[in-house]
């Protein structure tokens, strides 16, 4: 049966930051993100995207920058207590937002951060996410899919789609809900991947190649790609100026049927995220979480999923291109001698 509530949507993202004035210079240019205060508290600063805001930055000083996504659940509390019954740990203890929300951050066994978020509206939103949106959660672990992926099952009631072997790269298990995909696991261990597991999120965009001379212009870093990957769509990997890892995601035609996407190469140049940092205040370990968190506003619901006719998913590794059998050299033809003998019998006689 279909889950009509929110539970298990990716619903906001936080920009942990040493520089949030120079972050939202950054990702303006190249994303085309609009700065705007929240209404309740004008010191927590969102990034806008044409649909309207997506997610905030948070000053973090003392740690790896890094973007936190939060998925939504229906009863913040019981989330704790299962994440936690799981292996999990929590980063940041409930607080209450002004707007009725609340919201916390765990981590995965693996180590992966992540955030909870609930408010009094518990309905889903099933449509597909728009350009300048978010559009795809990749979870980069230690270790096999299938082993860290039952943690976020229960959780958040994400089912297992499909998994695909990549070779050397191992399996790559596709997730979502009610259906729609809404992101992949990878063990990136299998790479040489270097440090803890942690979460990388795609921006859908319309020019992926202007994207990333943008953000290269910019003084952001490319990484990986632009790349095709099956079913046609694009993606590239890139670093902020400042050392958080974005990826980039252009869907193909709408007509275009996908098929499912590679994992990502992680970066190596990249530390694993850590856990949320005090706003404006340098990032201390988990015995300082007692600080009180940077508030945010009302989470828009933005399942970071498809449509159906689009589900087309970004990858990491290109698609084999087929090449075509080398052409076998003509023979020679063997020389005419009919003649030369004709002649040599006349002269004979």
């Amino acid at each position: 049966m279909a889950d009509a509530t929110v539970r298990g949507q990716f619903v906001w993202h936080d920009l942990l930051t040493p520089n949030p004035a120079g972050a939202h210079e950054f990702y303006g240019k190249v994303l085309g993100w609009k700065k705007q205060a929240w209404e309740q508290d004008a010191s927590y600063q969102m990034f806008a995207a044409p649909s309207g805001p997506i997610g905030g930055t948070v000053e973090a000083r003392a740690e790896t920058p890094h973007w936190l996504p939060y998925i939504a659940t229906t009863d913040l509390d019981a989330a704790v207590a299962t994440g936690t019954r799981l292996g999990g740990r929590v980063l940041r203890p409930a607080e209450s937002l002004p707007n009725g929300g609340r919201y916390a951050t765990l981590a995965d066994p693996q180590g992966a951060s992540f955030g909870l978020y609930a408010s009094k509206d518990s309905t889903g939103s099933d449509r597909a996410p728009q350009v300048g949106e978010f559009s795809w959660h990749e979870l980069a672990t230690t270790v096999a899919p299938s082993v860290v992926f039952p943690f976020y099952a229960e959780l958040f009631g994400w089912d297992e789609i499909s998994q695909h072997d990549m070779g050397p790269m191992g399996m790559y298990l596709v997730f979502g809900r009610n259906g729609q995909q809404l992101g992949g696991v990878f063990d990136k261990s299998s790479q040489g991947g270097p440090g803890s597991a942690y979460w990388l999120g795609y921006v859908s965009v319309k020019d992926l190649e202007g994207t990333v001379e943008r953000a290269k212009g910019a003084r952001g870093s490319l990484l990986t790609g632009p790349m095709d990957v099956p079913g046609g769509d694009r993606i590239a990997q890139l670093m902020d100026p400042h050392g958080a890892f974005f990826a980039l995601h252009m869907a193909a035609a709408a007509s275009q049927t996908s098929t499912a996407r590679a994992p990502a190469a992680p970066a190596k140049t990249r530390k694993p995220a850590k856990a949320a940092a005090t706003k404006k205040k340098p990032a201390r370990k988990q015995s300082a979480a007692k600080k009180p968190p940077p508030k945010k506003p009302q989470l828009k619901k933005r399942p970071a999923k498809k449509a159906a006719a689009k589900n087309k998913k970004p990858a990491a590794r290109k698609a084999a291109k087929s090449k075509s059998p080398a052409k076998k050299a003509t023979p020679r033809k063997p020389a005419k001698k009919a003649k030369a003998k004709a002649k040599t019998r006349k002269r004979g006689r």
